[in-house]
């Protein structure tokens, strides 16, 4: 039996809501035909989006929701997403497919989006194809107050008389690669220069997000972060994204025990990026300037087994390896609460790693829906140091993770396992007041390649049970969530 020690008197940090963040970008079919299907659909929606997804997303609390790229972001035209008469223009990730992009989800209709389901909007600024100038424009635009400027005026007759609320502006997107191809110290420089014209107009309203490395690219966080530290004047900076995608190992759903194993051990190396990534920050003085933003994450399998037709750029299917993908994640995040501000999973719907699958009138959730919904206690927790005993093996090891907030103790438990159950004990190491009541979640399956379909929307879903925290079982390739309420 595996003992877990939660140890109560030892706080890492607050659990910032924002690390529980979701990914939206003009791809595939994350927005056309999956977000949104119009205002005149006659598929139900709120002001045009899908209003069961709307209403499945709000349930979660998702605290953040970037957008419009990735890397649709460095050729995107903010003009083009406002006001009638929108141009339809190329968008290089389905012009392949014969798809364009008509710009009917715009800056308005995507804060739309943030306000129906109660998310904080995160844009991600063109720094490979526009000017500091054209970014300073589109932050005026959305923050000026109103009757102030000129763009300002245009915004309130576009229908939105108040400026938006958005405390997160990237500054590019992945320009170590399809963001124009940059070194460290070239991206550096544009950094600065965008990020010193926006946190001059925006100051405490918003926060700038400097473009970090691609996984495991430490030549470039030790670049950046040099370049940056030691610079002529101080440069505004709030935080530091990395991308790390584990990948893919075998097929999205036939899959072997072993692919299963391999794709668990690479979701696992997202501890060490963590690590290392931070150890640069703190080298250079820069830890509570540069707190890391895990932009964007998940699995990446082979693209085209997604249920939805016509929209299959990089969909995929989502199995009970992606739920404990995205438990185990989840859980290292917790862990390092102190030095991760932000993370964001990719992405929202018909794609990688996604929590919906939309298609005509269908829509349905994944299990890693599930595991968001189940883990939505950590959110503003205070992070306890947790210790696992006899758990070196990958074949036979769980992943937790422990908060707590108003009296009430979240442990959220995957088993890494796909062979055999995990038996487990949990001491509250230190705690100072009494257990009034346990309730468990449960999301597991005979299968470890059990997922939802259209015909099947509810083969895997989470159920309730009761246990005793001194002895008791986490399912192989399941996930638990025990909500401990203190007296």
């Amino acid at each position: 039996m595996k003992k877990v020690t939660v140890i109560c008197p030892e706080k890492i940090g607050t659990v910032a809501p924002e690390i529980y963040g979701h990914f939206s970008e003009h791809i595939g079919g994350v927005f056309y035909d999956g977000l949104w299907v119009g205002k005149d659909s006659e598929i139900p929606n709120i002001r045009g989006f899908r209003k069961d997804l709307v209403e499945k997303l709000k349930a979660i609390h998702p605290p953040v929701l970037r957008w419009p790229g990735g890397c649709y972001a460095e050729t995107y035209n903010w003009r083009d997403g406002i006001g009638e008469n929108r141009p339809v223009r190329t968008n290089w990730w389905q012009h392949r497919d014969g798809r364009v992009e008509s710009n009917a989800v715009g800056t308005h209709e995507f804060i739309d989006l943030c306000e129906m389901i109660g998310a904080k909007p995160y844009f991600a600024v063109n720094v490979t194809s526009i000017t500091p100038l054209e970014a300073l424009n589109w932050m005026d635009y959305c923050l000026s107050p109103r009757g102030t400027t000129t763009l300002a005026l245009e915004r309130e007759k576009n229908g939105h008389p108040e400026p938006f609320d958005i405390p997160y502006w990237g500054i590019g997107n992945e320009n170590w690669g399809g963001g124009g191809n940059m070194t460290p110290d070239s991206y550096a420089l544009e950094y600065r220069r965008f990020a010193t014209v926006l946190k001059n107009f925006c100051g405490n309203r918003g926060e700038v997000i400097v473009g970090g490395a691609d996984g495991a690219d430490y030549l470039w966080t030790e670049g950046l972060t040099a370049n940056l530290a030691h610079a002529k004047g101080r440069i505004p900076v709030d935080g530091m994204s990395f991308h790390y995608y584990c990948g893919k190992s075998g097929d999205c759903v036939d899959y072997t025990t072993e692919d299963w194993y391999i794709l668990i051990e690479k979701a696992l190396r997202m501890e060490e990026l963590i690590n290392r990534h931070s150890a640069f920050t703190v080298a250079h003085g820069m830890k509570d300037r540069m707190k890391l933003v895990v932009d964007e994450w998940g699995c990446w399998h082979p693209d085209g087994s997604g249920p939805s037709k016509g929209y299959n750029l990089f969909e995929q299917q989502s199995t009970m390896r992606d739920a404990v993908v995205s438990a185990l994640t989840l859980n290292i995040f917790n862990n390092h609460c102190d030095c991760v501000k932000m993370a964001n999973v990719a992405q929202l719907c018909n794609n990688l790693h996604c929590l919906f699958l939309a298609g005509g009138e269908h829509c349905i959730t994944t299990p890693t829906y599930h595991v968001f919904d189940m883990y939505k206690g950590h959110q503003g927790g205070q992070g306890l140091r947790t210790l696992v005993s006899d758990n070196e093996d990958i074949r036979n090891g769980i992943s937790v993770s422990s908060s707590v907030k108003d009296n009430v103790l979240t442990v959220t438990l995957a088993n890494l396992s796909c062979e055999a159950d995990a038996e487990v004990s949990l001491d509250l190491l230190g705690l100072d007041r009494k257990v009034e009541s346990v309730s468990a979640t449960v999301l597991a399956s005979d299968d470890m390649r059990n997922h939802n379909t259209f015909e099947a929307p509810n083969a895997v879903t989470p159920v309730c049970a009761a246990l005793d925290i001194s002895s008791f079982s986490v399912p192989k390739a399941g996930v638990v969530a025990l909500t401990v309420t203190l007296a």
